[in-house]
């Protein structure tokens, strides 16, 4: 999943862009209000982390300006705001959580999974498919009684499909949920991954649509 980090701190954002990606996240960065804004307006993301303190615009008014647009992306603001009155104020501007510096990183991690569960529908952690239980956290995928280990990318591109069952994504939607900014993306990568899942967890899985990408056929309650 596709993160935006607005943070102008460059050794608190170099943590927590390592953080995140160490939990599993693919995660572009921007220092400034601007850049940020530029990039919500060009880029997919799944939630953004928001410093309030930003050169050139204001955390606050780029949350507020976000939500004018009728954008609904989870926002989770990160700052050393830490008064009742702050935290009213970013809530009210539209900010679906407030955590305060300094804090833990796995808290920060737990909080930006709750959110996400959120906004998908879902109230675990989870996503159970068939015989399949996928754990995103441990980027692993039960079956009965065996335990098998995905990658960082197996595993995106599986919650991928199973978030949008029964819909065909292309491989550039795959793609963009994989990598960030000045990451190098193989020509055959998305390919790669799914042959890899394919292996895994059965080929019966994942369908290959010709022309149009690869899907998981929606689940018959």
């Amino acid at each position: 999943m596709r993160l935006l980090l607005v943070e102008d701190d460059p050794i608190l954002g170099n943590g927590i862009e390592l953080g995140l990606r160490e939990a599993g996240f693919t995660v572009d960065w921007t220092r400034d209000g601007r850049s940020a804004q530029l990039a919500l307006e060009t880029t997919g993301y799944e939630l953004a982390v928001l410093d309030l303190g930003l050169p050139r615009l204001s955390g606050m008014d780029l949350l507020r300006g976000l939500r004018r647009s009728g954008n609904d992306l989870p926002v989770l603001v990160l700052t050393a705001r830490d008064t009742v009155q702050d935290r009213v104020a970013g809530l009210e501007a539209g900010a679906d959580d407030y955590l305060v510096k300094p804090f833990d990183l796995a808290e920060l991690v737990a909080r930006i999974r709750a959110l996400l569960r959120r906004a998908h529908g879902r109230a675990t952690n989870t996503l159970s498919y068939r015989d399949l239980v996928l754990h995103p956290d441990s980027l692993s995928v039960v079956r009965g009684k065996d335990t098998i280990t995905l990658s960082g990318r197996e595993c995106a591109i599986l919650v991928d499909l199973l978030e949008h069952q029964g819909t065909a994504l292309s491989r550039a939607r795959l793609e963009e949920g994989l990598y960030g900014w000045n990451e190098e993306i193989e020509s055959n990568a998305v390919e790669v991954h799914i042959h890899n899942l394919r292996r895994k967890l059965g080929a019966e899985l994942i369908r290959t649509i010709r022309g149009v990408g690869y899907l998981v056929p929606r689940e018959i309650v």
